[in-house]
């Protein structure tokens, strides 16, 4: 659902761009009650995890991929929908600047559907889910499968209105077209989002909110960041995403441009001069080296002084 340079109009891209930035200005601010010195690597953590995770597009149907958004579920491990939202938009940061995913112009609006939008749907779902369902422990990952699978439709929902607002396409033919493809990236978004947290809840509570004092041992999450990052992201779907796959189908992927030139050494999550899967494997690991340093370090900086 990244947005390219192109598919939205200007007046959309600075609507959008000031809506996310005041909303990440909340969120740095909101987040110090949030953070001591516990949660700061667990920032870093959820955000490389997060950004390696959205290397791994799965089919869904009809020559169509989709991967973890995973907005839902950085706001339940760490316990902040604000928090998330930092989370969340380091990675769509990074992936615009070093490489080439998603349009610098349209920074704001990823940042807006994903990362707020999506985040926050699926955190005001979550809640009431949780307390339907019992509110016991075991089913939070079935309440926040739910929701994150709902986050995914709401976001590809305000994509849709502003490529409709842009003329990109008509909001009658783009709504059924994002809603019901993102609806099956939604069901896979559910089940890992439930399968990660049902993990985390039997083997390491130490890295949800409330469960332990201090983050017990690094070499796990670490090493599965790295493994999914080096090696599972080489065997991803290479079938286009939702919103690509709608633009082919609409032919309004020509429209798809570069409006903003800078360099992107790690492009296609690729490394320039060097062939091969292992170009893949050495992006992933540095970009999700990058998102664990970005977030560790704002995480410093917005945590209470007295933390």
């Amino acid at each position: 659902m990244h947005i390219p340079d192109g598919f939205i109009s200007v007046p959309v891209a600075v609507a959008t761009s000031l809506a996310s930035a005041t909303a990440l200005f909340v969120a740095f601010e909101r987040s110090q009650t949030a953070f001591g010195n516990r949660r700061a690597p667990i920032l870093g953590l959820t955000t490389a995890f997060i950004f390696a995770a959205q290397m791994i597009n799965f089919p869904v149907a009809g020559g169509t991929s989709g991967h973890l958004l995973g907005g839902t579920l950085a706001a339940i491990i760490l316990g902040s929908p604000w928090a998330a939202s930092l989370a969340m938009a380091t990675v769509f940061v990074i992936q615009a600047v070093l490489f080439a995913d998603g349009g610098i112009t349209a920074l704001g609006a990823n940042i807006f559907n994903m990362g707020l939008v999506g985040i926050w749907v699926g955190w005001w779902l979550f809640q009431p889910l949780q307390r339907l369902l019992g509110g016991s422990k075991g089913r939070l990952p079935l309440a926040a499968g739910i929701a994150a699978a709902i986050s995914v439709v709401a976001a590809s929902i305000a994509c849709t209105i502003e490529l409709a607002i842009s003329g990109t396409i008509p909001l009658n033919i783009g709504l059924p077209a994002m809603a019901g493809v993102h609806i099956l990236i939604g069901i896979g978004e559910g089940l890992i989002t439930g399968s990660v947290l049902t993990y985390l809840i039997k083997v390491r509570p130490d890295l949800l909110p409330g469960e332990q004092p201090q983050l017990q041992k690094w070499l796990v999450p670490v090493v599965s960041i790295l493994i999914i990052a080096g090696v599972l992201s080489l065997f991803a779907s290479t079938w286009p995403d939702g919103l690509d796959s709608v633009a082919e189908k609409y032919r309004f992927k020509d429209k798809e441009t570069t409006i903003v030139k800078i360099p992107t050494p790690l492009a296609d999550y690729k490394v320039q001069g060097v062939d091969g899967k292992i170009s893949t494997s050495i992006a992933g690991l540095v970009g999700s080296g990058v998102a664990f340093g970005v977030a560790f370090g704002i995480a410093n900086v917005v945590k209470p002084k007295n933390a």
